[in-house]
């Protein structure tokens, strides 16, 4: 079930209308925990012993961990957490890139072995509610949180169906607390709410899947043939699908648990007018970036250990944010070039410590063009299928080797023009964010654009394309 189709618009109004009705707290929790449970199940019935696995687990080791004072017994707890949760997440979404790996590296030295193909299908979301449940092992280990006294509203945490599937990862200190009394829901909220995930379906269905996914689609499909210009309009077509489409989902959770009361945390802040990479991740995938600091950088030593140390935890960080997301060593090396632009602009900054410097405008619009330029790099590792279509793509880009015509003049305005809106756009609503800048919006303007949101979505034919990051 995906919020861009008409199964989760029936599904959404028929657990809204059994929500608000006069009910005690108790079983409207209970009512969104099966809710939750029947949303998942619609994907893939057997997949949600999985949640019980983690759910369960995780709650009887938050609580040993709770109720004992040894360290040891701790450790060991925490250790069953960790190989429980990473050990599902590795077998369903590693063990044949694992597999693979290993055959490759036997047959460099001319062993051939070859063992039954695995039948592994990836379960939606394991990615994100594993981390989501194991940060709630984690925080009670390190003493940020106390064993919860209720099961099912554990189980609630873990499995809410807004962000169940792709996020964003919420913490159990800030989520579980929202369960103690009943959400009271204002009409500002709850049309907020409804405003957000008309928001996210618009960015998804027309921006990402309608007019950027085919274009994208069309030179990742042909890197051989692509120019200078096909590879980059592309790539920046892919730059903004990845953007809509991830964004759009986040948009639609966090505007589908308003409706319900709940305050979900922002997942993307207007990224691309960051103007370095540390900032970048600081505005993309926000829930994730702060997850690998907390429990991964930090846990490594973070910066305390040395300038050296702190360079490799960053490294180590970043290749592993890659192999999260996707088992392939493409998405390893996307992790690595990300932890490369890290690493340099730690250095770059290290050496222009003029803070004045970098706050003039014209400065600091460079500067997120260059980050910018990057990113696009970035991407293509991100997107391509193989490590030769992506080289073959970036020598493109960066070496001019002809115009190509896979693209028609089109098919490179629409990309151009929603390239520039997109970088102007996050440029203008960097410090303020986009509810803030919505309320100074006359209401009449705000109705016409809502209009026209729904005008595009019922008139715009669409496969009902599944959310990229629903893959990881």
């Amino acid at each position: 079930m995906v919020f861009n189709s008409i199964i989760f618009l029936v599904f959404f109004v028929v657990v809204l209308f059994v929500y608000y009705l006069p009910l005690p707290w108790k079983i409207k929790k209970n009512h969104l925990w099966i809710a939750s449970y029947l949303f998942y199940a619609a994907w893939n019935p057997p997949f949600v012993v999985l949640l019980w696995i983690s759910t369960v687990v995780d709650w009887f080791v938050g609580k040993a961990i709770g109720n004992t004072q040894k360290l040891a017994k701790k450790r060991a707890l925490l250790v069953l957490s960790l190989c429980t949760n990473l050990g599902l997440l590795g077998y369903f979404r590693y063990g044949e890139f694992l597999l693979e790996s290993f055959i490759a590296v036997l047959e460099t030295f001319n062993i051939q072995f070859q063992p039954a193909a695995p039948d592994v299908v990836l379960p939606v979301g394991i990615s994100f509610y594993t981390f989501q449940s194991l940060s709630y092992t984690l925080d009670i280990y390190r003493g940020k949180l106390k064993p919860w006294h209720s099961f099912s509203d554990f189980a609630l945490f873990v499995t809410f169906f807004p962000q169940l599937v792709a996020g964003p990862i919420v913490r159990a200190a800030a989520f579980l607390p929202q369960l103690i009394k009943p959400r009271q829901t204002s009409s500002r909220q709850f049309g907020w709410g409804f405003y957000l995930l008309f928001i996210g379906l618009f960015e998804k269905v027309i921006l990402a899947d309608t007019l950027l996914a085919p274009i994208a689609d069309k030179v990742y499909a042909q890197t051989a043939d692509a120019g200078f210009i096909d590879a980059w309009i592309g790539t920046l077509a892919f730059s903004g699908q990845i953007f809509f489409d991830f964004s759009g989902y986040s948009n639609c959770a966090i505007g589908a648990a308003l409706c319900l009361g709940f305050v979900l945390p922002d997942n993307f802040l207007f990224p691309y007018a960051s103007t370095g990479f540390a900032e970048f991740w600081r505005r993309w995938h926000i829930s994730l970036s702060t997850w690998l600091r907390d429990y991964l950088y930090i846990s490594l030593g973070g910066n305390r250990k040395g300038r050296k140390r702190t360079l490799i935890n960053l490294m180590l960080t970043m290749l592993l944010c890659g192999l999260w997301h996707g088992a392939s060593w493409r998405f390893i090396f996307w992790g690595g070039l990300h932890g490369v632009y890290l690493v340099t602009e730690r250095g770059f900054r290290a050496v222009f410590k003029d803070v004045d410097f970098f706050k003039r405008t014209g400065i600091r619009v460079g500067l997120m063009l260059v980050t910018y330029f990057f990113l696009c790099i970035s991407w293509v590792f991100f997107r391509a299928s193989d490590f030769s279509s992506a080289f073959s793509l970036v020598s493109s880009m960066l070496f001019y080797p002809g115009v190509s015509g896979l693209l028609d003049q089109e098919e490179v305005i629409t990309v151009l023009v929603i390239s520039a809106a997109l970088l102007f756009a996050h440029w203008k609503l960097r410090d303020k964010g986009l509810e803030l800048f919505m309320e100074k919006i006359p209401m009449w303007v705000r109705a016409i654009v809502l209009a026209f949101f729904l005008i595009s979505l019922a008139l715009v034919p669409t496969d009902e394309r599944a959310f990229i990051y629903f893959q990881f």
